[in-house]
């Protein structure tokens, strides 16, 4: 019995000082290149954080996207961009940059969870990666701000979404030449079908400690795997996240890059349209294999694949083109919350 009291004692210790030296190692290397040096949102504004590394590629759609939503304060975790990423970022009102060029793989967590305390801290956070484009039912007329209200009204501190891999008819590599905003444009298919559903807080997650610190809705939750990606790849890539947060007291804001941690979630789900092949995405994912910066092997089943069959395309007969929030409701990959309907409709305001 001492023994295993000491050994649990030293690995406490142990975990202490690792997270220590985690700690000082970041505190180091950060470095503020723009804008504000504190929050800056409004109360009622939402505050977008995204981590970026050479994302220029990006940008223009990117912008476009969210600030048609309702976002006006951005803040972005620079990872080391060598291309124009920064000085594109400077030319829009409304934003600010932070950089480290600590290890992604290590830090990633700790740069999100970084920027939405210094600059989201009692605001709505909404994490976006940067091949992200968030959706959900109503945001044409309600924006962001009729979201966030209902959220408020309901006593929810998170919105749940279902990320959905778009893609094009053709190959994929006759797509990787594209502007972002055709890729977009192209990109027009997704193929909802082949997900594996879990319980919410099982251990199949991989990061259940984490989501068992949260309330789930009245009806429950699910988390998703595959999709698209697991069928033609063999990826078990995680379909949900947390990417709405209100970061307040009791909440522990991007904890993991699928959740945060301390929430309630609420009842209705929100979409990520998701454009991860748009661009060169074999070239992306040969350089994080250099850099050994991933350790899910995701990367390489993709890279493996692509190279061994030049033509491959995610497109076949269960591919759905356009597909809308309500048609994915209807399917059952999202899930649809009478009470937010209702209150779009006005019946709850």
């Amino acid at each position: 019995m001492q023994a295993s009291f000491g050994h649990r004692l030293a690995e406490r210790s142990r975990r202490r000082v690792q997270a220590a030296l985690h700690s000082a190692r970041f505190r180091a290397s950060l470095r503020h290149l723009h804008g504000p040096a504190r929050r800056f949102a409004a109360a009622e504004d939402v505050v977008l954080i995204a981590l970026v590394r050479d994302g220029e590629y990006y940008l223009d759609v990117f912008f476009e996207h969210y600030r048609r939503l309702g976002v006006s304060s951005f803040v972005f975790f620079d990872n080391g961009s060598s291309d124009g990423t920064v000085e594109r970022i400077r030319q829009e009102p409304g934003t600010a940059v932070l950089r480290s060029s600590l290890p992604w793989l290590q830090f990633e967590n700790t740069f999100r969870a970084y920027a939405a305390n210094r600059y989201g801290r009692d605001r709505w956070c909404l994490f976006a990666d940067m091949d992200e484009l968030f959706d959900f039912e109503g945001s044409a007329a309600a924006g962001l701000k009729g979201l966030t209200g209902y959220l408020a009204q309901a006593g929810y501190t998170a919105l749940q979404a279902q990320m959905l891999e778009m893609f094009p008819k053709g190959p994929l590599a006759a797509a990787g030449g594209l502007a972002y905003a055709a890729a977009v444009d192209s990109f027009r298919f997704s193929d909802a079908g082949p997900v594996r559903a879990v319980d919410y807080a099982s251990e199949e997650t991989g990061f259940s400690y984490w989501l068992r610190q949260n309330c789930q809705p009245p009806d429950g939750a699910r988390m998703l795997f595959g999709g698209v990606r697991g069928k033609v790849f063999g990826e078990n890539c995680c379909l949900s996240k947390h990417p709405l947060v209100f970061n307040g007291p009791g909440v522990q804001a991007a904890v993991h890059p699928h959740a945060s941690a301390g929430v309630r979630v609420a009842d209705a789900e929100g979409l990520i349209r998701h454009y991860k092949f748009a661009g060169g995405s074999l070239a992306r994912d040969l350089q994080i294999q250099a850099e050994t910066v991933s350790e899910h092997g995701e990367d390489r089943l993709r890279s493996a694949a692509l190279q061994a069959q030049p033509e491959l395309s995610l497109w076949s007969e269960d591919a759905v083109e356009n597909a809308t929030i309500e048609a994915l409701q209807r399917s059952g990959f999202l899930r649809r919350a009478p009470a937010f309907s209702a209150y779009l409709a006005g019946g709850s305001r």
